[in-house]
């Protein structure tokens, strides 16, 4: 079945739902789940596919409910994220498989390992929030005023929350570099140059233009399930664990990366100084690469790489069939 990674495009769930799949690099490769931010798709940036199949590497990606062209699931916690998973990896005839998440996406990757201990073997999340329910943790503390607003209207006022981003993602989807543009003021200069590289821009604007095609429910339903009860103990996860988090990352501050490695027994914590947000952009190879490994988790952190980043990415957004 593993042949079906170069032709399979949907996937439906056992409740009847349509997930629109996306894989990249080595069909026969092993296989690792991407699983994008927020608001993301299937089509979010990633290393070109030459670079993935080189290294024997099948990346699968898809729209999580709501995004691009998946159905949305109204009500959808992260933990949700593993029946979907499961429901893919099953499509494609694949027991074991790494996750890794970006941002929106990280909680969904540590879900994963949560729930799947017999089917991940290692798990990624970079840039990740901590559970709103973090004891002890100053759950706003650091983050951008965009953010904290955002995620307070989601938490105080439902309602009015979707009330603002519908019309806010209509006009994004018109022009998707109005995203880029709002958060600019709230990026540190590291971020900037990482996202002024054209193949990354390329893979952000097409990235968000797909995500928010057809709803924007995806954006919403993923703020409100990162607000909200998560449904499962990330320190609960017995599977090696790679926490990577810029220090000035303001999107999503450190110290939630820094809460969960102190409580996920086989975590390691990279918290890179001078890095921010889209930082984990340039370390993903790398993050490919460790995700692979069949040792220690602590051992050999992989993010020296012998080909610049630009090397790694490619402006088209180009992407194997």
């Amino acid at each position: 079945m593993r042949d079906l990674a170069s032709t399979l495009d949907h996937v439906r769930t056992a409740d009847g739902r349509r997930l629109r799949v996306e894989c990249s690099g080595d069909p026969r490769g092993r296989p690792v789940f991407l699983l994008h931010g927020t608001p993301g798709s299937r089509v979010g940036p990633r290393p070109r596919p030459m670079y993935l199949y080189q290294r024997g590497v099948l990346l699968i990606s898809y729209d999580r409910p709501g995004y691009g062209g998946s159905d949305r699931q109204p009500g959808r916690r992260v933990v949700d994220v593993v029946q979907d998973v499961t429901a893919v990896a099953d499509a494609l005839g694949m027991d074991r498989f790494a996750v890794v998440g970006r941002s929106g996406g990280a909680p969904h990757a540590l879900a994963c390992a949560a729930r799947l201990p017999h089917r991940v073997t290692r798990a990624a999340a970079l840039v990740t929030l901590a559970p709103r329910d973090a004891e002890g943790l100053d759950w706003f503390a650091g983050m951008a005023p965009s953010n904290i607003d955002e995620y307070s209207t989601a938490l105080a006022d439902p309602e009015e929350f979707e009330a603002r981003l519908i019309p806010r993602t209509d006009s994004i989807r018109s022009d998707p570099a109005r995203l880029l543009e709002e958060l600019r003021e709230e990026m540190t200069e590291d971020d900037r140059k990482i996202i002024s590289d054209n193949g990354v821009r390329s893979m952000l604007l097409r990235n968000y233009c797909e995500a928010l095609r057809s709803s924007p429910y995806g954006w919403i339903d993923d703020a409100f399930a990162l607000t909200e009860p998560w449904g499962f103990d990330p320190t609960c996860i017995q599977v090696p664990v790679l926490l990577w988090h810029g220090a000035r990352d303001a999107f999503s501050p450190a110290a939630h990366s820094s809460w969960l490695a102190e409580r996920i027994p086989r975590a390691t914590s990279v918290i890179e100084p001078s890095a921010a947000h889209f930082g984990a952009l340039r370390v993903l190879p790398d993050v490919l690469r460790w995700s692979l490994i069949d040792a220690s988790p602590s051992e050999a952190l992989p993010f020296q790489e012998e080909q610049p980043t630009e090397s790694r990415y490619t402006a088209s957004g180009s992407r194997s069939r």
